[in-house]
């Protein structure tokens, strides 16, 4: 497990095997600051399918180091365009199993709407710009699941 924390803002992120709470990183937020108003995550999951209708795990790859650096800029980015107390990115790496959860993302402000929309763009940005490698397991074999037209387009759009 790698951890790494920006130190001029409260961004913290983790590149993990092991699983994570679904709760990851709420607590160490809520009881910082009383500033505040809104915590918006994500969590992505493993589905049982994707380029295939059988999908019965996924391997994820990535480039030690280069990763974390990466999900620091990416929130970086975030709290250059909104106003956000903490972001927290929880990604995990190795073998997953369909209902694994994949990647959490909690991001705080005083406003909602501020942090649904960093959240969004955390998630558009981790699709196009991390540094992760994806091997979906079938019954017919394992494949690499290529790049999505449609990610590049939602991250387009920031």
């Amino acid at each position: 497990m790698t951890n790494i924390e920006a130190t001029e803002l409260d961004i913290s992120v983790r590149v993990q095997q092991v699983p994570f709470a679904m709760d990851e990183g709420y607590e160490s937020v809520l009881h910082q600051r009383s500033d505040i108003g809104a915590i918006v995550t994500f969590t992505g999951l493993v589905r049982d399918f994707n380029e295939t209708p059988d999908v019965t795990g996924l391997t994820l790859e990535h480039y030690p180091g280069m990763t974390e650096r990466t999900l620091i800029q990416i929130g970086e980015q975030a709290c250059q365009r909104w106003e956000l107390q903490a972001v927290r990115i929880v990604h995990r790496v190795g073998d997953l199993a369909p209902g694994d959860p994949i990647v959490r993302v909690l991001v705080a402000s005083a406003h909602r709407r501020e942090a649904f929309q960093a959240c969004d763009f955390i998630m558009d940005y981790l699709k196009t710009q991390a540094p992760f490698w994806k091997k979906e397991h079938s019954r017919h074999g394992a494949y690499w699941v290529q790049e999505r037209h449609a990610d590049h387009q939602d991250a387009a759009r920031w």
